[in-house]
């Protein structure tokens, strides 16, 4: 029975990792993953999702306006898709998060999207949100603040590392721009002075 998965963390938790080993997974058992990427995230190249371990796939492009159940069944009519696997989930719309569950509902075909939870305010993603709502499992992948607890927020910093409080909800950086926190530190980045 096929399902809608949302694997959800903070940054540096291991998501593209994660999907990329399971889209070798598939491969290793000569089935046909999909893969989809943010169109504004190409900071390993257009069309790639890459792991800071140094994995990496080609993968299709979504962005606001992409009609991802279009391209699926299209996909269809020229080959087998046994999963759709999503990176950079936090940036689908409601209407994508809604074409996934039509790919597992009507397509039965399984979908692993994986993104952030929150943004650097502490605020949902749309993406994530629908996801949220959603999904019929909810995976939480870990990984720790800097005092050891579980990170469960990220703060978005300066180029001299101090905490951006306004801005854009979508700007895309790694560790140079963004750290994971667990809550206590991140109101304390946040909210204070």
């Amino acid at each position: 029975m096929a399902k809608l998965y949302f694997n959800y963390s903070t940054m540096n938790a291991g998501k593209s990792t994660m999907l990329l080993q399971s889209s070798f997974n598939y491969q290793e058992r000569g089935m046909h993953p999909l893969l989809f990427t943010a169109a504004l995230d190409d900071r390993y190249g257009v069309g790639k999702i890459a792991s800071r371990i140094g994995l990496e796939a080609a993968a299709n492009l979504f962005a606001a306006d992409t009609d991802i159940l279009a391209v699926v069944v299209e996909g269809l009519t020229h080959r087998l898709i046994d999963c759709v696997m999503i990176d950079e989930a936090q940036f689908l719309t409601k209407d994508q998060v809604f074409q996934l569950s039509e790919v597992t509902d009507k397509l039965k075909i399984p979908v692993l999207a994986y993104g952030l939870r929150t943004d650097f305010q502490g605020n949902l993603f749309e993406g994530s949100q629908w996801l949220l709502a959603w999904a019929d499992e909810l995976r939480e992948l870990k990984t720790i603040c800097h005092c050891g607890k579980k990170a469960t927020m990220v703060i978005r910093v300066a180029a001299d590392g101090t905490p951006v409080k306004e801005g854009e909800q979508k700007e895309i950086g790694g560790n140079d721009r963004y750290v994971a926190l667990c809550r206590l530190h991140f109101k304390e980045a946040v909210y204070s002075g």
